[in-house]
């Protein structure tokens, strides 16, 4: 059974399910992890095409929850299905660092947009929302303007969006404890799915210790 998380969480749009999970690394696996990616790309590229990606049932149900909150996904589009048309054109899963590498694995495996926050850089209550003209949003990439798109935003305000990280969430060298959370269409990828598929991923690839698994 899965629980609720220990944070306050609310949806103001229908459709989604957000899966988490508490991540604690684990040094001295970056040998299988790497395999992991590798397998990770094949099988992509196995079972889609360039061709098939937009007809996929869990692309297509993210793209139908974008529009319903209010963005075009062929203009920004879910970071899963950015990261998908990457790896289909050719480039690896890169290794940047553990939990960054088993958030992308499961992201591609998946096909929903999947996030790492280190631990403590976001303050409960949380809540997914569309995001507002007064909303502003440091991404990895820049400055990045969340009005009308799906939004995750915390106590202090915009937190994350399916579509690029913030900055004042990322990762470091440093970081050692994180929280993974997947934004999932429920009509087609169950928070079960997700858990099982992290779980999956984390026995071939060891490199973090799960002590929270929950959704909301």
């Amino acid at each position: 059974m899965i629980e609720k998380p220990p944070f306050e969480v609310t949806k103001e749009l229908d459709g989604w399910k957000l899966f988490w999970a508490r991540l604690e690394l684990v040094p001295g696996f970056e040998e299988q992890l790497g395999v992991l990616r590798s397998e990770v790309v094949m099988q992509v590229r196995a079972r889609l095409t360039m061709e098939s990606l937009a007809t996929h049932a869990t692309v297509s149900a993210l793209r139908k929850l974008f529009r319903a909150a209010g963005c075009d996904p062929t203009r920004y589009r879910p970071s899963s299905e950015a990261l998908l048309r990457r790896v289909l054109k050719g480039e690896d899963l890169p290794a940047l660092h553990p939990l960054v590498d088993i958030n992308n694995c499961l992201s591609a495996e998946l096909a929903v947009p999947c996030c790492v926050m280190q631990e403590g850089s976001f303050t409960p209550p949380l809540v997914l929302r569309s995001g507002r003209e007064d909303d502003s949003y440091e991404s990895l990439r820049g400055p990045f303007n969340p009005a009308g798109k799906p939004l995750l935003a915390d106590a202090v305000g915009p937190l994350d969006t399916p579509i690029t990280g913030n900055v004042r969430v990322k990762i470091t060298a440093e970081s050692d404890i994180a929280w993974l959370v997947a934004y999932l269409p429920e009509q087609e990828v169950s928070a079960e799915l997700a858990r099982d598929t992290l779980l999956k991923l984390l026995r071939a690839a060891p490199v973090a210790r799960t002590s929270q698994l929950s959704a909301s």
